[in-house]
């Protein structure tokens, strides 16, 4: 717990000095903020790892690149210092003792969550030898030949490896994902306020949700999953867009910082792919407003953002979005073959239906679709009805603001029609709760929630609602507090609990060691290079740096 603390305090130093410089040069001459200290330390998260997956492309990601990184910090620090004095005497004066003991008691509550926990399966069978690919050699041309699912690109994978302390020594950190789930969890819990059980805000359902996320990924966050990372950004982007909404606000720059946030949670997991729908919201403003220097600036940042995920991508398969084959515009000696790509891309979307046999992607969603939802757990079975029929809804409130000439209702019909399409994209191609678990939920929360805070009165009966789903929530927080304190444990007071180890064999190529398990197709993170089975000479000439091609 104290070596989690120890480097979240690093990443809140690191994330938010990069994000607040990042967000000012961004800014230039509007002299637009983020209100909130969150908002900059989240702006730092995307600029940090879009440096740690460039860094990666030369050089492993490391002692050098942080060494780089605390140097740029204090430049940051001396080109703003102005700035940064301002902002220090604005949460001087604004913070509360109370709010602040909030902060503390989350903080201290997810650095012991990261601190131990369940290791997600797919950890063992290719996160870790992910992170550590990139730890010891940054990029290797074609590394995808040796394990298909090592091509699996995630800028998540480069932003744990930046801050897992493996140079040190002693062992590689996992605390990436519990740092967003503390992050998420202080947006979540700020948002309560007074009078909010009176006049409940959309934002607030969705916060809700956010938090009833965090309660079931409380105990596997300590795992470095590429899923945790998309949801757990989506959700921030989706609150403070709501936010924005609600406040009223006319620019178009902050919904434009949101819109790049939305393009490096492509770069984590492409389920999330088509929240990019939401950069047509402040691309219209802004074209309608004339700012083509505005225009040009966000699509360069846009374009900074994706280039390095994209290079990896090519890199590591050949292909620029793997396992992805239907853009074919490289001819590499390294690049993965086009059957091989086409059946990983299959049996990942075999897998997220919970089936195994390939041979059954082709079935029509009718055969299909009613196996899966039966498979669902009587939640999300809810969720799954309210979600469908949500989108019937959807569609009828569209029709009824066109007709009536509704505009003001236009912005939430098209955050909830963002919301929807991700939803039907993920439902009709992987619906694996983890993969899109948040547009499931999110889907019928802003429609259904949306008629609601548009047809009810605000009368004492939501109160007793209200009331009544708090004392859920607290008998939820109750079960969950028991069950913690049954598994309290001084084990891992200091340190974190490590990846899991399997029995691996040991075989050689071209003077190098590899590994491949004993039983099963899990190796863990220390028996390294390693793939679930055992390789033939792929080698592409004579060392690891060269890569890796099938002839």
């Amino acid at each position: 717990m104290i070596s989690v603390i120890c480097i979240w305090l690093y990443m809140l130093f690191t994330c938010y000095v990069v994000g607040f410089a990042c967000v000012k040069m961004i800014s230039g001459k509007t002299k637009w903020h983020v209100r909130g200290e969150i908002g900059y330390l989240y702006a730092g998260i995307g600029a940090v790892t879009v440096y740690a997956q460039a860094f990666s492309l030369f050089y492993k990601v490391g002692f050098w690149a942080n060494v780089l990184l605390v140097l740029g910090c204090f430049v940051c620090l001396i080109l703003f210092r102005e700035e940064f004095a301002a902002q220090f005497h604005s949460f001087r004066l604004t913070v509360t003792l109370p709010g602040l003991l909030v902060v503390i008691t989350l903080f201290l509550l997810f650095s012991y969550g990261t601190s131990r926990g369940i290791i997600h399966y797919d950890t063992g069978l290719y996160h870790a030898q992910s992170i550590r690919w990139i730890e010891e050699y940054g990029v290797v041309p074609g590394l995808g030949n040796l394990h298909s699912r090592l091509a699996y690109n995630s800028a998540s994978f480069c932003l744990s490896a930046l801050y897992s302390m493996a140079f040190l020594g002693g062992r590689s950190f996992h605390c990436c994902a519990g740092f967003l789930a503390f992050l998420l969890s202080v947006v979540c819990v700020k948002g309560f306020r007074k009078g909010m059980l009176a006049k409940p805000l959309l934002s607030d359902f969705v916060r809700i949700m956010g938090i009833y996320y965090l309660l079931n990924i409380f105990d596997e966050m300590i795992s470095p999953a590429s899923d945790y990372f998309m949801v757990l950004l989506a959700f921030y982007v989706l609150i403070k867009w709501l936010e924005l909404l609600e406040r009223k606000e006319q620019s178009y720059f902050p919904y434009a910082l949101l819109c790049v946030m939305g393009v490096m949670i492509v770069s984590v997991k492409l389920s999330g792919a088509l929240l990019l729908l939401l950069a047509l919201r402040p691309a219209w403003q802004m074209i309608r407003e004339k700012r083509v220097g505005e225009i040009l600036k966000f699509m360069g940042v846009g374009l900074l953002t994706a280039v390095p995920f994209l290079a990896r991508n090519i890199l590591l398969s050949g292909w620029l979005v793997y396992p992805f084959t239907a853009i074919d515009l490289f001819d590499f000696d390294f690049k993965i073959p086009q059957g091989m790509a086409d059946y990983d891309a299959k049996e990942i979307q075999v897998w997220g239906r919970g089936f195994s046999d390939v041979a059954r992607y082709d079935e029509p969603a009718v055969k299909w679709l009613p196996e899966w939802a039966a498979g669902l757990d009587a939640v999300n079975k809810l969720f799954l009805a309210l979600a469908i029929s949500g989108v019937v809804v959807l569609a009828l409130l569209t029709v009824y603001a066109f007709v009536r000439k509704k505009r003001d209702m236009a912005d939430y019909l098209y955050i909830g029609f963002v919301v929807a399409v991700c939803f039907l994209f993920w439902l009709t191609s992987a619906p694996l709760i983890r993969y899109g678990c948040i547009f499931l939920w999110l889907c019928p929360v802003l429609t259904w929630g949306y008629l609601y805070l548009g047809i009810s009165p605000h009368t004492d009966r939501f109160r007793v609602y209200a009331m009544l789903i708090l004392l859920l929530a607290a008998y939820k927080a109750g079960a969950f507090g028991s069950e913690l304190s049954q598994q309290a444990s001084p084990e891992y007071l200091l340190l974190q609990k490590d990846y899991e180890n399997y029995e691996t064999i040991p075989y050689e190529l071209h003077g190098y060691t590899f590994y491949y398990p004993a039983h099963g197709d899990q190796t863990g993170y220390q028996d390294f290079p390693a793939s679930p089975v055992k390789a033939e000479d792929i080698f592409r000439g004579e060392t690891i740096e060269e890569g890796f091609h099938l002839r």
